[in-house]
């Protein structure tokens, strides 16, 4: 804990105020994760080396599958990976149209130095060493032919990396970033590289300059992408991580968007032994993975994913990770360590108040409307927590053994439901029927 630094504990604190899931520090507060993140590892592992991977995180409401998925992507960084967080929206990502997925994707590109957006900053290393390696083989920088020597290396590269499947309007754009940019016309470039992240609004003037028309397309999208990640492991990167958020959003969508989704997701896992270096991580509920409605609604994605239980255990190299619910010691442990990290001048005033004894009421006091079952509730729980930690470190006269009744806050729409015993789900007619396999 020591080793987190200061800006990173103020952003966990202010993502916690939110009821959302912070996006640094996550393992200054990590309790009883050790085995999935040990999972985790194993698969960045074998991305590392070249291997293309997938893994599905299955957990219910309050199961830390986002926690779990922010995590992976840190660890990932910290292994030297790109990474990007996608989560799936009921209105702008539809999973079969691989174009939103690639433009979602691209949009939100992460380095261990640059946070988002981090496409122009990888293809900026990865130009960077395509002069560095034209000056090696004897080139001379400051030769008028110097840059044509260098955007033929980018072709060459990219086609060898790609093994010559690169499309033809990809290298002719970012041989046109290139050479944009040796003639200082960053404005142009920028408007080229936002074409190349999928952006569908690049004025056609911007076009030309690089001689390409449309945009990318869904059929292509995916070329695009196996482009995007030779070029990331050509920067210096060993691969690129993507997670897939909230599946189980798909179980809302109307019945022909949710089989080609789940049709697209089916092809993205045919297809993962032809993106080496790529992991893709997606993260749903059960009802997303169990129910007709979902994935055992297309028979060849159910098998390829199906869940081996054998007793009381899950194997957690089997395709699905099965994480496993809070209880109220393990969300106690969560609560002390962030008592320990919480910034403040006033730290025996905020341990006097905040006892592991209230921790244990707060518990008790959070779960009451759910019937004591802990794991549906820690987000709500440390939104109430960091509130209390704030008025323990600012209110001398604050007791929070007698001032307040810390009922739940701004209960989210599926909470409500999982409280009144509904399905995450209207249910429909056809959630009886099987989806049809389409390519």
């Amino acid at each position: 804990m020591n080793n987190i630094s200061q800006r990173d504990i103020e952003h966990i604190f202010e993502r916690l105020r939110s009821g959302v899931v912070p996006e640094r520090g996550l393992e200054a507060f990590a309790v009883g994760i050790d085995r999935s993140r040990g999972e985790i590892k194993r698969q960045l592992d074998l991305a590392g080396n070249n291997e293309g991977v997938f893994k599905f995180l299955r957990g219910g409401y309050g199961c830390g599958k986002t926690f779990m998925a922010r995590l992976a992507l840190l660890d990932a960084q910290a292994q030297g990976f790109a990474t990007s967080f996608v989560v799936v929206s009921d209105n702008d990502l539809h999973f079969h149209r691989f174009d939103d997925v690639y433009r979602k994707v691209v949009q939100e590109l992460a380095t261990d130095r640059c946070d988002r957006g981090a496409l122009g900053f990888i293809i900026d290393r990865w130009i960077a060493r395509m002069e560095d390696a034209a000056i090696d083989g004897g080139a001379n920088p400051e030769a008028e032919d110097f840059d044509t020597q260098v955007q033929q290396r980018i072709e060459a590269d990219l086609g060898s990396l790609t093994g010559g499947k690169a499309p033809e309007d990809m290298t002719r754009v970012l041989r046109s970033i290139f050479a944009l940019k040796q003639q200082n016309k960053f404005p142009e470039a920028s408007a080229l590289l936002s074409w190349l992240s999928g952006s569908e609004n690049v004025a056609a003037s911007s076009k030309r300059i690089a001689g390409i028309k449309g945009d990318i397309g869904s059929k292509e999208a995916m070329d695009y992408l196996q482009g995007i990640l030779a070029i990331t492991k050509a920067s210096g990167y060993k691969g690129l991580v993507i997670v897939i958020d909230e599946a189980e959003t798909m179980l809302r969508m109307k019945t022909d968007i949710r089989a080609k989704s789940l049709n697209g997701i089916r092809q993205i896992c045919d297809a993962a032994d032809r993106y080496p270096g790529l992991f893709w991580i997606f993260t749903g509920t059960p009802e997303f993975f169990d129910t007709n409605r979902g994935v055992a609604g297309l028979s060849p994605l159910h098998d390829r994913l199906k869940l081996i239980k054998t007793g009381n255990f899950a194997n957690p190299r089997q395709p699905q990770l099965v994480l496993t619910p809070f209880d109220a010691e393990r969300l106690k442990d969560v609560a002390l360590k962030l008592r320990e990290l919480y910034p403040t001048e006033q730290r025996k005033q905020l341990t006097k108040k905040v006892t592991p004894e209230f921790i244990d009421l707060l518990v008790a006091k959070v779960t009451q409307g759910f019937g004591g079952d802990v794991g549906i509730v820690p987000r709500q729980f440390l939104r109430q927590l960091v509130n209390i930690l704030d008025l323990a470190a600012t209110e001398p006269d604050f007791d929070p053994m007698t001032d307040g009744g810390y009922d739940l806050v701004e209960l989210s729409a599926e909470e409500i439901r999982i409280r009144d015993g509904l399905p995450y789900f209207e249910p429909e007619s056809s959630d009886a029927e099987q989806y049809a396999v389409t390519f």
